[in-house]
């Protein structure tokens, strides 16, 4: 009898253990461990190098397409209908063009954004939503280099061959919940996964990445109580951040002190520089969920909704996908020189 329990006990061990590592998020030894600070404060980068090196397999730059000669005619002079584009060449018009099938609708081809019998037609909504989307990147290439410096971004940085980006969010409607006064959650003690399966609140995207508008401070609340009152900084807020802190840290297979110094986490003296280029980071992502998707919102089919009517939206996995540079550092945009925003050059 007794080695029979014992021998439970062995396969209970073993079970557990196996659950731990295929769905709690452990991985097995050995891990790899990169100080990035003094010794003694903490400061350590810890990544399995198993997982690093098959993400970095997975998120290989594609091979550019052929590069063309400036100068030629415009492709305002080839084209009918061009409203974005209108700097380029007929060339590097044509090479963006392709790249984009590849980049977004490989499978679907020129057909997911244009009606085929007239390419300057625009009865596809895909063509109204790509135009938005090249207004993006241009923007973000020009304006935001606080956040994305000269390696910029392209198309494939989200979309990665998907015509939708794969991470992506929508408004958080929360469980099933009674009405009334009881309906009031907090947003919190529903377990998600944008929240480290914690109870945190389950959506911290809506009120921190949602808008262009938002407090500029929203995110940067720690409370100095034990049970703050205040309205304007009630604990679920400093919660929200927490939850937010969560996903940037999974979006980019990172540690917390990949930007804080945990000894003092509100501390932008004792933080590492990363933690400029992040606060930059948020407030690129409220600027093209504010300004370039949600204006959408009337253009795309229901089916591209969420519960709550709202269009998908960008957030740090939407470009980093587990990496601390989309696709391991590639300077695509090195390659696609037509899409940085500043004006084309000229044939000599």
């Amino acid at each position: 009898m007794r080695l029979a329990l014992q021998l439970l006990g062995v396969v209970v061990a073993v079970l557990l253990t196996g659950a731990m590592f295929g769905t709690a998020g452990w991985t097995r030894p050995p891990v790899r461990s990169e100080q990035t600070g003094f010794r003694g404060t903490g400061m350590v980068q810890v990544q399995n190098p198993r997982t690093l090196a098959a993400q970095i397999e997975a998120q290989a730059a594609p091979a550019p397409q052929d590069p063309v000669p400036p100068g030629g005619e415009p492709a305002t002079q080839t084209y009918q209908n061009v409203k974005v584009l209108t700097d380029l060449s007929t060339d590097q018009f044509n090479r963006v063009m392709a790249s984009i099938t590849e980049w977004v609708a490989p499978e679907q081809g020129c057909a997911y954004c244009h009606n085929v019998e007239n390419m300057a037609d625009d009865s596809v909504y895909a063509k109204t939503v790509a135009r938005s989307m090249l207004r993006m990147v241009r923007h973000i290439n020009a304006d935001w280099k606080n956040h994305v410096g000269e390696t910029g971004v392209t198309c494939y940085t989200c979309h990665r061959g998907n015509p939708v980006p794969q991470a992506v969010w929508h408004n958080n409607p929360g469980p099933p919940h009674a009405q009334g006064f009881a309906a009031r959650d907090g947003g919190q003690n529903h377990p998600a996964p944008e929240a480290g399966l914690t109870s945190l609140n389950y959506d911290p995207y809506k009120e921190l990445l949602g808008d262009k508008d938002i407090d500029q401070n929203a995110v940067r609340v720690a409370a100095k109580t034990a049970l703050p009152t205040s309205p304007s900084k009630p604990l679920q807020t400093t919660e929200r951040t927490y939850a937010l802190m969560i996903h940037m840290a999974e979006g980019l297979g990172v540690n917390c002190t990949y930007c804080h110094n945990s000894r003092a986490f509100s501390s932008w003296e004792e933080s590492t520089p990363k933690r400029v280029t992040a606060w930059h980071g948020i407030r690129m992502v409220r600027d093209i969920n504010g300004n370039f998707i949600e204006p959408l919102t009337p253009v795309l089919p229901e089916a591209r909704l969420g519960p709550e009517g709202d269009p998908p939206k960008a957030n740090c996995t939407t470009c980093h996908q587990g990496l601390a540079k989309p696709l391991n550092g590639a300077q695509m945009l090195k390659d696609y020189p037509e899409l940085a925003g500043g004006p084309m050059p000229k044939a000599p």
